[in-house]
């Protein structure tokens, strides 16, 4: 089975949103979770389109100068970018690298630190 069908099981089964972009600043992945939580702002019809779209001025220019930071060094991989204290998560931006290291896009991550309330193994 190849490979990529794996990770994107994985990508579409995290219930926090992700969305990749490539290094034109284009969508070009959202899971199911991102189609939701984006719905406002058009879901699924925004992959193809710029990131850019989805942001103000002042946000687009910190993408800019962070894929600047990850072209700069393969060492540079993830940056904290914002909290949102009203949902209790951190968000990052993390490069995306090929088997050579060379920077091919990047994708946002939500970290959310509230702890689990769900039972362990709770099959009901």
């Amino acid at each position: 089975m190849e490979l990529s069908l794996f990770f994107k099981s994985v990508l579409d089964a995290d219930t926090a949103p992700v969305v990749l972009c490539n290094l034109q600043h284009d969508i070009v992945y959202m899971n199911p979770c991102a189609i939701v939580s984006y719905a406002y702002r058009g879901g699924a019809e925004l992959i193809g389109k710029s990131i850019f779209e989805c942001h103000n001025e002042k946000a687009n220019e910190m993408i800019k100068k962070v894929v600047a930071w990850f072209e700069e060094s393969a060492e540079h991989n993830i940056i904290h970018t914002f909290k949102n204290k009203k949902e209790n998560k951190d968000v990052y931006m993390v490069a995306l690298r090929d088997d050579d290291k060379n920077l091919i896009g990047y994708y946002e991550k939500h970290e959310y630190r509230s702890a689990e309330t769900a039972a362990l193994y709770d099959f009901s």
